[in-house]
């Protein structure tokens, strides 16, 4: 049984010495996960009923209305374009990206890394790994669809996916999905209390504009969600002893 503490120091010893090299991949890593990004917006209601005369006038005129179905119409289409582009970045570019992080946290501090860890997927069971991630994004989707509670129960059942994509980027779908369900059968909870034993780190990541969040939070929560990988790998059961991936590694020397 693991234990919260347990994960957060083995990742303090693994950050002590991989500092930099880890504040960089876990830049990659918020860029490509897009949790690094934000948004913000400003609006104004002063002067809203001389606004709202305003339009009346110009949707009486019918060249003014077929000019601005016109322009609206194009806005969509571009809309529409950059969201298609987005999405193929995401599938074929972002999560193979993704995964590639995902296998600098698991390896590091357990054997030698590098930065090319983060692109190793292009070379390496490239279309494999972008089919696994595409379904597992899709699926966490239509679950979302029917209520936001199944959403994310099942985001936590396919938590595991990248980590198993990044140690074997061969993996079947079926056995990834299935794998991914046992190491996450009975954790989910006790995952979702190690994602919330964060936040007093993020409110104080907040206060100095992420630059917290960059150089100490983002590593510190990465290298400790990989032990998590490590501590839960093993209720991995396999109905052939000789697909078992696990069975003859070195044990991770921080457990």
């Amino acid at each position: 049984m693991w234990s919260r503490a347990d994960l957060k120091s083995r990742a303090k010893e693994i950050l002590k010495v991989n500092y930099w090299k880890t504040v960089l991949i876990s830049l990659i890593f918020m860029f490509v996960s897009g949790s690094g990004s934000s948004s913000g917006a400003t609006s104004s209601t002063s002067n809203s009923s001389a606004d709202f005369s305003d339009l009346q006038d110009t949707l009486s005129s019918p060249g003014n209305l077929q000019a601005l179905l016109v322009g609206l119409s194009i806005a969509l289409v571009v809309v529409f374009i950059m969201w298609i582009i987005t999405s193929l970045l995401k599938v074929f570019v972002f999560n193979p990206l993704l995964v590639g992080c995902q296998r600098y946290f698991i390896r590091c501090g357990k054997q030698p890394t590098s930065l090319s860890d983060v692109a190793f997927v292009f070379s390496s069971s490239y279309l494999n790994v972008v089919k696994i991630m595409f379904f597992r994004d899709l699926f966490t989707a239509l679950w979302s669809l029917l209520l936001i509670i199944p959403g994310i129960i099942k985001d936590y059942e396919y938590r595991m996916i990248p980590y198993l994509l990044a140690e074997d980027p061969s993996i079947s779908k079926d056995d990834a999905f299935a794998a991914t369900k046992q190491m996450m059968d009975g954790d989910k909870w006790n995952t979702f209390v190690l994602d919330l034993s964060f936040i007093g780190w993020a409110f104080l990541g907040a206060l100095t504009c992420c630059i917290l969040n960059i150089f100490y939070v983002a590593p510190y929560q990465n290298l400790t969600n990989a032990q998590l990988f490590y501590a839960l790998k093993n209720k991995i059961s396999w109905q052939d002893s000789s697909q078992n991936p696990y069975q003859d590694q070195n044990q991770n020397p921080y457990l």
